[in-house]
């Protein structure tokens, strides 16, 4: 019985078939290096956001777009990809955090 391997990535940060074959093993320890640290970042922002209560609104906007800077500064093809992935989730986190229609 063979085991399937699973995958952490979000689907449209994985590289696709062609692109993965000619990568090192450098360069994919290097992608894997960032995608890591762009869920951290995303994971600490969502968190300030929801848990620090003295936060206003203007600075919580700021923080969104400096992600959104930062997640392209490292992935500078994949705006879709964020878009898709982590805008939902901030802007629901926004909703529900001050309210916001």
């Amino acid at each position: 019985m063979s085991q399937t391997q699973v995958s952490v990535q979000p689907p449209a940060f994985q590289p696709d078939a062609q692109t993965q074959e000619s990568q090192t093993a450098q360069e994919k320890a290097d992608e894997a290096r960032r995608i890591r640290r762009l869920q951290l970042m995303m994971n600490m922002v969502m968190q300030v956001i929801q848990q620090d209560r003295s936060l206003p609104v203007e600075q919580a906007s700021e923080m969104v777009a400096d992600a959104r800077r930062a997640a392209l500064a490292m992935f500078p093809d994949k705006s879709l990809a964020f878009d898709l992935i982590y805008w939902p989730r901030l802007q629901r986190l926004m909703r529900e955090r001050y309210r916001m229609q």
